[in-house]
């Protein structure tokens, strides 16, 4: 089965010689860099690009397949031991954008594979970057894993070479080198010549030959420090650019590595001037970065923040959860000051940069002129500078908004959709019957108007993995347009303290009350802002509250709230769901909208109800005892949710009751026969269980490593397990703590999961041997909580937990529904 991952994402590499294919709708560069743990560059030696020289032992550019993918091939075993990380990389022009057009498409598969993709990746989210790490194969405790990057870089190949550590004189010369490589594939892939010493392309290539044809073609005068040149002189307010930091420097154009007339410049951001002497054909402003702006990969070394694009833009993150940019300069209709934009999270940022002349080389249109296929028309009346918009990057026209998952028309230009590709309506060709059109509804005002949610608007092959892409999907837009919002309010609030200080700084204002009015005008239009944004955002969210209403009702009774009618006619399932519900999400601004946390099965990480004190408000209100009491129940309710979500014999639970404190709260498992025997009770008891529960694993584990599965003893249990373990760490061992952690970090491949509910506090005497077992399990609240964090903006959302109705019988009910299917 295909691993669909998002930008953050990682996914295990097994494969000793996957193949990485990449799939674009327009020409582009595909390279490799090769990098230390560091992400730094030792040298040109560790890049490789199309008509470039050959790399190390261990990864190859056998070029493209027959279907048209560029390949890129990786043995991690035959790599130096130098090279900790791999990184995709995928270049266009000077000129052209990855967001004029369809996203590229990245999969890993298995060498000379046919079949499915281990691994896919499609690059969403993307506005001025010329340049972008789509894929990284990296290095961690001796394995390989596969993460999702898509980090994008407005200022071009050159930019990101400089960045991963490379001299910029050689930047530039290897980006002329896959300047050359574009070229040749669109006048049909001809052979390119090796480059030549001076770093400029050999005579005799397409970019040299056409240099005739490329009068009228931007030349690469210069590069920004930013990686764009100011378009914008002053702000809005009067303030001059380059009091907010955005006067980028300027490099020669006679400096070694500028590539010749008429070739395509991946590092250098277009002067405005044509080689001719015509003026540069105007093209879209790009998004600009301050220079020495960072931002920090999930463990990796800092770089440069990309640019602000449309949706949200998320460095690496593995498991966990890393900062992903957000286009949060004025949600949807709010009007931004010329030349400012938002950086990723929102942070404010000011600089605009200089319109990117048309591409001149031959046979390489100019993709981002207007009027041109794929690129974006301005809207009317929009004001220049301000992110495309807001949270989903869609270009709107004045006075007009678009809700999540709809795309506006752009007169004299082709619509693009740029939603989470998940989140495409099914298509008649996968045979979904839900695949019909959709009108659109008119308002009072003549207005478009979204057209009315369905369940299972999203892409897949049952209902089940429809609604659940679907519910991802909410889960996506909502942080989105909340990081919109919030950075739209940072920007309010930077601009009205720049107008104020501005003012203040002139002595002459003090005296004649223009300070007085200058800042009553400046928090005005603060609160202009401000107030737009938040009409955004509301918007938003009633679209998504209309959504929910829709998509809850339909939700399986795996994914289902307890209070949903599916439960009272539950029926044991066939087969294991893809997802369970752990609870439900929300942020501060999405008031009652709650979106449901689905965690997909197997499990591949304990779980552990805290127990103990928490930050929360719903946590100073409970008090010790009853959070206990809380905990417990919600472990009952989760154990009982998994029962019900596996075939009748698929999945048993095992209980650990240390002190015997929790038989209440577990008396409906154990009056059901649904537990595989007693509760352990006391030190023996506990050690035999862990014991006999950590053979199996072994034992498992060690069929499966021999690949003989078959040869385990007769009789062998290869069902899921769930232990829940109560009053940790009573009668808790050193010898019996070993063989917990071991449960913990080896269980899950074997079908054995945790589910500890404990105070760590109350495990503080075994210091910190036990903060490895902590960390490697999904921490859950008894109350609400605001301790989890997504994986592209990083807020903090709050984890409502999912408790049965107080009486208890819908929860009776499952688990006598479960019995007797178990029973046959």
């Amino acid at each position: 089965m295909t691993a669909e991952l998002v930008r953050g994402q990682n996914h295990p590499l097994t494969e000793a010689r996957p193949e990485v294919r990449v799939t674009a709708a327009r020409p582009v560069a595909v390279g490799v860099v090769l990098t230390d743990e560091q992400g730094r560059l030792a040298g040109v030696e560790g890049v490789l690009l199309p008509g470039g020289p050959a790399g190390p032992p261990g990864v190859g550019l056998p070029g493209r397949a027959a279907g048209g993918e560029h390949r890129v091939t990786v043995e991690p075993a035959a790599l130096p031991e130098t090279v900790h990380r791999v990184g995709i990389v995928l270049a266009l022009p000077a000129g052209a954008r990855f967001g004029g057009g369809p996203a590229p498409f990245t999969a890993v598969v298995a060498d000379g594979s046919s079949g499915p993709p281990l691994v896919s990746y499609t690059i969403t989210g993307l506005d001025s970057e010329c340049a972008v790490v789509a894929l990284e194969l990296y290095r961690r405790q001796g394995a390989w894993k596969v993460r999702a990057v898509g980090q994008g870089y407005a200022a071009g190949l050159a930019a990101l070479l400089t960045d991963h550590g490379l001299p910029s004189a050689e930047a530039q010369r290897l980006a002329a080198v896959a300047a050359v490589a574009v070229v040749a594939e669109q006048n049909g892939d001809r052979p390119l010549p090796p480059p030549s010493a001076a770093g400029t392309p050999a005579a005799g290539t397409p970019s040299a030959a056409g240099a005739s044809a490329a009068a009228g073609a931007s030349s690469a005068a210069g590069t920004s420090a930013a990686g764009a040149s100011s378009a914008a002189g002053t702000l809005s307010s009067g303030a001059p650019a380059s009091a907010a930091g955005a006067s980028p420097s300027r490099t020669p154009a006679s400096a070694a590595g500028t590539p010749a007339a008429g070739t395509p410049a991946f590092g250098t951001a277009a002067s405005g001037t044509a080689a001719s002497g015509a003026p540069a054909a105007a093209g879209p402003p790009a998004v600009g970065t301050p220079a020495g702006a960072t931002a920090q990969s999930h463990g990796g070394p800092a770089v440069p923040a990309p640019t602000a694009s449309a949706g949200v833009t998320a460095p690496g993150a593995p498991e966990g959860s890393a900062a992903r940019g957000t286009s949060g300069g004025a949600p949807g209709g709010a009007t931004a000051p010329e030349g400012a934009h938002a950086a990723p999270g929102g942070a404010h940022t000011t600089g605009g940069a200089a319109p990117m002349a048309a591409s001149g080389a031959p046979g390489l249109p100019p993709l981002d002129a207007p009027g041109a296929p794929g690129a974006p028309s301005a809207p009317s009346g929009g004001t220049s500078g301000a992110p495309p918009g807001g949270a989903s990057g869609r270009t709107e026209p004045s006075g007009t908004h678009t809700a999540p998952g709809s795309v506006p028309a752009t007169a004299g230009a082709s619509r693009i959709d740029y939603r989470h590709p998940r989140r495409e309506r099914a298509s008649s060709a996968q045979g979904h019957d839900q695949a019909q059109d959709r009108t659109r509804t008119r308002g009072e005002d003549g207005a478009e108007q979204p057209p009315a949610p369905v369940a299972g608007d999203a892409a897949g092959w049952s209902m089940e993995e429809r609604l659940y892409n679907q519910v991802w999907g909410m889960f996506e837009d909502l942080a989105r347009a909340v990081a919109a919002y919030r950075g739209a309010v940072e920007f309010a609030d930077n601009r009205r303290d720049q107008e104020i200080d501005a003012v203040l700084g002139d002595y002459r204002a003090r005296a004649d009350g223009t300070v007085d009015r200058a800042r009553r005008e400046a928090k005005a239009r603060r609160e202009e802002l401000v107030g737009r944004a938040q009409q955004v955002l509301d918007q938003q969210l009633a679209q998504l509250r209309a959504e929910s209403e829709v998509v809850e009702p339909a939700l399986p009774p795996a994914y289902a709230r307890w209070e949903s009618p599916v439960w009272r006619s539950y029926r044991a399932p066939e087969e294991q769901p893809l997802a369970l519900r752990l609870g439900d999400l929300s942020l501060p601004e999405s008031g009652a909208l709650r979106i449901p946390l689905l965690l997909r099965l197997p499990l591949e990480r304990g779980l552990w109800i805290d127990s103990g004190a928490g930050g929360g408000a719903g946590g100073l209100l409970a008090t010790p005892e009853e959070r206990r009491r809380l905990a417990l129940d919600m472990a009952v309710a989760l154990a009982t949710r998994l029962l019900a979500a596996h075939p009748p014999g698929a999945f048993t639970v095992h209980v650990i009751d240390a002190a015997g404190a929790g038989a209440r709260a577990l008396t409906p498992l154990a009056r059901a026969g649904v537990l595989a025997e007693p509760p352990s009770v006391g030190p023996a008891a506990v050690s035999g269980l862990l014991t006999r529960l950590a053979g199996h694993v072994d034992l498992v584990q060690m069929a499966v490593r021999a690949g003989a599965a078959e040869s385990l003893p007769p009789g062998t249990d290869l069902s899921q397990r769930l232990l829940i373990v109560h009053d940790f760490p009573h009668a808790f061992d050193d010898r019996a703590v070993t063989a917990l952690r071991y449960l913990a970090d080896e269980g899950p491949r074997a079908g054995v999961h945790l589910l500890m509910v404990a105070d760590r506090e109350d495990a503080a005497g075994f210091g910190a041997l036990l903060d490895p077992l902590w960390r490697s399990l999904l921490r859950l609240t008894p109350v609400p909580e605001d301790h989890l964090a997504d994986p592209w903006v990083s807020h903090a959302w709050t984890y409502q937990p999912s408790l049965p109705p107080g009486n208890g019988a819908t929860l009776e009910g499952v688990l006598a529904r479960v019995a007797a299917a178990r029973r046959g």
